[in-house]
């Protein structure tokens, strides 16, 4: 490991190419999802746009499931750099919260297809590796902290109408905050771990995954159209889910 005044070796040119070919494939597949889909996804459709032979973009991506699981990454870790960010902003826990809300539905609409590839219908005959577990638990785990901080600052409050957990229920929460507060590196993840996490209760936990479905529900249904003719635009729809979820977890 290099000591921390070590200067850190430059790049070579071929690294360099290599790198900046690696983000042109990415983005012409990621237009291909645009236009047709993942489970239409193809890498001699995506070597002929970059005027590349299939066996030169073999090299780089072994098979269709291999860039589909780069695409994959890329999505969760930013939609998790977003929560993250507005999760660290200044200001009482509510308030992050919200703002937290505001900015995985804005990284969504901006970014439909690469939503819809992490959180719509699973594409025919593919399957996820264990390596996209890391970056898929950051927006749970950044929110699952907010309720920590929260509880150590003062600023939470157990709901009044907050049932107990147990029986399997119980065990599934326990089995989720070991997974939460595991390393970093087992995990997968970059980012430090929020100690927090592993101070929140069982039942604020629960809490927490029904306000994480719910918050993917809402945008789920304002991108895939089932809004339409009812609240459309959804803007003051999901204003008001996003309070009503900070006091659903216990944030007043």
């Amino acid at each position: 490991m290099d000591s921390p005044g070590a200067a850190r070796r430059a790049p070579t040119a071929r690294e360099r190419a290599r790198a900046e070919l690696t983000r042109e494939i990415k983005e012409e597949a990621r237009r291909q999802l645009a236009a047709a889909g993942a489970d239409r996804l193809s890498l001699r459709a995506v070597a002929k746009e970059l005027g590349m032979v299939s066996s030169a973009l073999y090299r780089y991506y072994p098979s269709r499931d291999d860039l589909l699981t780069a695409l994959i990454i890329d999505a969760y870790n930013a939609l998790g750099a977003a929560a993250e960010q507005a999760l660290a902003a200044p200001g009482p826990a509510r308030q992050r919260w919200i703002a937290a809300c505001h900015a995985v539905r804005g990284w969504a609409r901006s970014n439909p297809h690469e939503y819809a590839l992490i959180y719509g219908s699973p594409v025919p005959g593919y399957r996820a590796p264990e390596a996209t577990i890391g970056p898929a638990a950051r927006v749970p785990l950044a929110f699952v902290g907010m309720i920590g901080e929260a509880l150590a600052a003062g600023e939470f409050t157990a709901p009044r109408d907050a049932l107990p957990v147990s029986g399997e229920l119980a065990g599934q929460a326990a089995a989720l905050s070991a997974t939460l507060t595991r390393p970093p590196a087992e995990l997968g993840v970059s980012a430090p771990r929020p100690e927090a996490v592993q101070d929140v209760p069982p039942d604020a936990l629960v809490r927490a995954v029904m306000a994480w479905t719910q918050l993917y529900g809402m945008i789920s249904f304002e991108l895939f159209g089932q809004l339409v003719g009812s609240f459309d635009p959804a803007d003051a729809l999901f204003a008001h889910t996003a309070v009503q979820l900070a006091e659903f977890v216990g944030l007043h």
